[in-house]
């Protein structure tokens, strides 16, 4: 059974950054595509980064301000976010997609991931 477990979540000022991480066990290879999300109050849960073996994909609001990166040894996936804005405010979510590795590089879609964790809370605010 694949548990995540997210760390690193918490209360920001604007402009500032966070880097969240997510632990993975239960996952015997590494063949998997790994991603965050997140979902707003009253906002459907929405992609944010993913990560195949070697490619990774953004939305268009974590561009240029957000990066994913993934240690296969650790079975971790991370998120820095710099630049912070209000409206990044939100639950996040780590989750893997371990049907398709590939597509987690060119895409970040909710209904592609079959194990999710727990979130954590990221709140952007003076």
């Amino acid at each position: 059974q694949v548990q995540l477990v997210e760390s690193g979540g918490g209360l920001v000022q604007p402009g500032g950054s966070l880097n969240l991480s997510c632990v993975a066990s239960g996952i015997t290879s590494d063949l998997y595509g790994i991603g965050w999300f997140r979902q707003a109050p009253g906002k459907e849960r929405e992609g944010v980064s993913c990560i195949s073996e070697s490619s990774t994909f953004h939305a268009d609001f974590a561009k240029g301000r957000f990066t994913i990166s993934r240690d296969n040894v650790k079975k971790a996936v991370f998120l820095q976010m710099n630049s912070l804005k209000p409206e990044d405010t939100a639950v996040y979510y780590c989750a893997t997609d371990t049907v398709d590795v590939l597509r987690s590089g060119y895409g970040c879609y909710v209904v592609d991931y079959d194990n999710w964790g727990q979130g954590i809370q990221v709140t952007v605010s003076s």
